[in-house]
């Protein structure tokens, strides 16, 4: 007999109309959601903790860290074989990371939730949740990190996103595939994630830390107001390999002079950054500027390992080199 814990915060699961035609909104309860299974779960008895109910754009990430440590309590727990967390599908890719940043233990950790709200005939959240219920009680996910079950797969929380605005099947690791599937109750896990998990004891998540998505023609403004106005480091989504337009290079440069990092993401959904191209901006001069290369760390989550490093290193000195170090084994 496994004990899963279900945490429940909200979301499109928790979600239904007022009125008819009105304005969808988080509500229902984690055991109201559980009475919505169509099936039994022979093997698994589930315990319900209700974190207070939000759209998952308007989580924070003060919340996502004590999420993370509540989830860390439950697991610390003898009788506790692992954790589901229903959450909306808008930042849950963010919030799966940080559990595979934060949470110490290597008992299964899943996120599930729905496209389609709870006041819909034809809604996925009970689905997605029995789901991930049977992943949460499989052996097999013990070790893996986060994961995110949606439209019977698992995906790894290092990799997966979130690619369609309203599709069931919204979820997808791109350049990478699924962990495994869900077929008719059984879980199949095919593979495990390459490279061992790195935790970071973070005490908290530093707010302020900012992300720039780069377009044709943008310009340094924002970047240099960053430079002034308190902000502890920038995330940069720019094009392909790490390029970016004219002066940002100079710009950047300001930045690491006065110890705030900035790291360069690409905004395509595939790939990884590379020192290539040179000129006003191109990658190689960026990163003789100082910035940091994310690899194939998508520049969200490049954000959240920042805000969760930053607490540990308050010294300018090493700063830049253990951020580094952290991106190319995270």
């Amino acid at each position: 007999m496994s004990h899963i814990v279900l945490v429940a915060t909200g979301g499109t699961i928790a979600s239904y109309a007022k009125t008819e035609g009105g304005a969808v909104t988080a509500g229902l309860s984690g055991d109201r959601l559980l009475e919505s299974l169509h099936a039994p779960l022979p093997g698994i008895t589930v315990e319900v903790d209700n974190i207070e109910a939000a759209g998952s754009n308007a989580l924070t990430l003060e919340t996502i860290h004590k999420l993370c440590r509540h989830i860390d309590a439950r697991l610390a727990e003898p009788g506790v074989d692992g954790v589901v967390v229903t959450h909306g599908t808008d930042t849950m890719e963010e919030s799966a990371f940080l559990a595979r940043l934060l949470v110490r233990s290597d008992k299964p950790v899943v996120f599930t939730g729905a496209q389609r709200h709870a006041g819909q005939a034809d809604t996925d959240g009970p689905r997605n949740m029995c789901d991930a219920l049977l992943c949460a009680a499989a052996p097999d996910l013990t070790g893996v990190g986060a994961v995110i079950v949606f439209e019977g797969e698992i995906h790894g929380a290092r990799y997966v996103s979130k690619v369609h605005s309203s599709r069931v099947d919204t979820f997808r690791s791109n350049g990478h595939g699924k962990l495994g599937e869900i077929d008719e109750g059984e879980v199949h896990l095919y593979t495990r994630p390459a490279r061992p998990r790195e935790v970071i004891d973070a005490p908290s998540l530093d707010p302020n830390v900012e992300l720039i998505a780069l377009g044709l023609g943008s310009t340094p403004r924002y970047l240099e107001w960053c430079a002034s106005n308190g902000v502890s480091g920038v995330v940069i989504e720019a094009f392909g390999r790490g390029n970016a337009p004219k002066g940002f290079a100079e710009v950047c440069r300001k930045l690491v002079a006065a110890g705030i990092p900035v790291i360069l993401a690409t905004r395509c959904p595939e790939g990884r950054t590379r020192a290539i191209y040179g000129a006003d901006s191109g990658g190689v001069t960026m990163v003789e500027a100082g910035a940091i290369l994310s690899g194939d760390l998508s520049a969200a989550k490049a954000r959240l390992l920042l805000a969760a490093l930053l607490p540990l290193l308050p010294e300018r000195a090493g700063r830049m080199e253990a951020i580094a170090e952290a991106l190319a084994k995270v």
